[in-house]
């Protein structure tokens, strides 16, 4: 089981932005939309970042937890990083049972929703989890933050703002990278560092914010996030598609560990401080 194995954009029609091609297990199609213009993609499931959590032992929550913005940022690729943390945050409270803040992610969510567009579809999951979290349904909370995700980026397709899409993912990414090294640093193994080291999942992703729109890949926190990525990406010896060079990454001790929770830490603040 892979905590890190999720399914990645797939741009049928727009595969020459790409140089690197999907990890074959990170395909899926339970989010497959209908084709809309010459775009037709899934985006990454935030839901399956958390379905083999149980493999990293009990969450530490309190050291987890991140609070929830204040206010909404001006800048949509910001709403839409911000808003993957959020969807991330639900999950990480839903798998830890902490009922009283469920209220407070699910009104957040829908705030940075209705800033991107989507408020009309998310408004009936926000409903469906303050309802549930008073019933202590957790199955269908987690249902309904899934949903949640889906329905943005169904909305993001119609709007043609795919890169939107993209970014909702990465914050959902990043925030669920950074649970999983702090878990695996407070209950060390190797068997659990070595499901942190997915080189192919990091290219992809830089890739991803490589091939944005020119003016949004020319933003402050968007080069920044890529030059995190990067960074993090070298740690574990890089990465080449070609079969024949393909190399396995080291596994990180638990100090490395603790430095790549920080290093996802600073990018997350970079998302943050723009708020």
């Amino acid at each position: 089981m892979k905590f890190i194995a999720i399914s990645c954009v797939l741009l049928i029609n727009l595969a020459s932005l790409y140089s690197q091609e999907v990890p074959e297990d990170l395909i899926g199609d339970e989010h497959v939309r209908e084709e809309f213009g010459i775009n037709h993609f899934t985006t990454p499931s935030i839901k399956k970042l958390f379905e083999d959590l149980d493999d990293f032992g009990k969450l530490p929550y309190e050291r987890l937890k991140r609070g929830i913005p204040e206010k909404i940022p001006r800048d949509r690729s910001l709403v839409a990083l911000g808003l993957g943390n959020l969807i991330a945050e639900g999950f990480l409270i839903v798998q830890a049972e902490e009922l009283p803040e469920i209220e407070k992610i699910g009104r957040a969510v829908l705030k940075h929703a209705k800033v991107l567009g989507a408020g009309m579809r998310v408004t009936r999951h926000t409903k469906s989890i303050l309802e549930n979290s008073v019933l202590g349904e957790w199955q269908e909370l987690k249902s309904e933050l899934s949903k949640t995700q889906a329905d943005v980026e169904a909305e993001m397709v119609m709007l043609r703002d795919v890169d939107i899409a993209h970014l909702v993912a990465l914050g959902g990414w990043l925030r669920s990278f950074e649970i999983a090294t702090i878990t695996v640093s407070q209950s060390y193994s190797e068997k659990k560092a070595a499901k942190l080291t997915r080189t192919d999942l990091l290219a992809y992703f830089l890739e991803t914010l490589q091939g944005l729109e020119p003016k949004l890949r020319e933003r402050a926190h968007i080069i920044s996030l890529a030059k995190g990525i990067e960074d993090i990406l070298a740690d574990l010896g890089g990465y080449d598609p070609k079969p024949e060079k393909k190399t396995v990454p080291a596994i990180p001790s638990r100090a490395e560990t603790l430095a790549l929770a920080q290093k996802i830490n600073t990018l997350l603040k970079i998302i943050e401080s723009h708020q």
